[in-house]
């Protein structure tokens, strides 16, 4: 079972713009955990994967071992963590994207 960690920049982001359903939208994150396929990659840096999760016009996105997703066995993904780094709506998507790529360039997986 894969590992999933939300940041705390994330996490009160969430709380404050969708209160109630903000309980929904960590149980879709925390699905991640019995499938880590689940969601789109959209980008890869060095190695690390950048995937994205929609919920209604919102995209979250998390970064993970692009290598252990894709060619893992059932062993290696249930070490796999997973971290839930941004949030966007669908018209502020290419900036975050790029802001994630630009964080994992120059800091690494450790960047967030």
């Amino acid at each position: 079972m894969a590992k999933v960690l939300i940041t705390n920049l994330l996490r009160d982001e969430i709380f404050s713009k969708f209160k109630s359903k903000s309980e929904d939208i960590f149980k879709r994150m925390k699905r991640l955990e019995t499938n880590p396929n689940q969601g789109r990659i959209i980008g890869n840096v060095g190695g690390v994967a950048i995937k994205e999760l929609k919920y209604e016009k919102f995209r979250f996105y998390c970064i993970t071992d692009g290598h252990v997703l894709k060619f893992g066995s059932d062993d290696e993904l249930a070490g796999l963590l997973i971290k839930f780094v941004r949030m966007s709506e669908k018209k502020d998507q290419k900036i975050i994207i790029n802001k994630i790529k630009n964080i994992l360039k120059s800091f690494g997986f450790d960047g967030f």
